[in-house]
């Protein structure tokens, strides 16, 4: 491994260190979300969950495609980093009840 990769390896552990992104990419597992959902899940401001959601993307793990006026975020499968992405996930707890909350809270 050169030390350029070791320093991309090491920049997006970095950012799954973080517990909120790394949330996000378990539900992105999961399945598609827009920037709202991630706002009702965390309980914090759209900026917020907005800046988390830049800061992966601008690593290429996630993408963003418009559906009118929504954001819809994806995890980016195409990436070097996905096999990675995959290894750690499997120590992550099922993000599955969150959707189930959202879908009980009529959000």
């Amino acid at each position: 491994m050169s030390n350029e990769e070791l320093e991309g390896t090491a920049a997006i552990l970095k950012l799954l260190g973080d517990k909120t992104r790394l949330s996000i990419i378990g539900m992105l597992k999961v399945s598609d979300c827009c920037v709202c959902e991630f706002v009702d899940i965390f309980q914090m401001s759209q900026p917020a969950v907005s800046q988390h959601l830049r800061k992966l993307k601008d690593a290429g793990l996630v993408k963003e495609q418009r559906r009118g006026q929504w954001m819809i975020y994806s995890l980016d499968r195409d990436t070097k980093y996905f096999p990675m992405i995959e290894d750690v996930l499997r120590y992550v707890p099922d993000q599955t009840e969150k959707f189930t909350w959202l879908e009980e809270n009529g959000l």
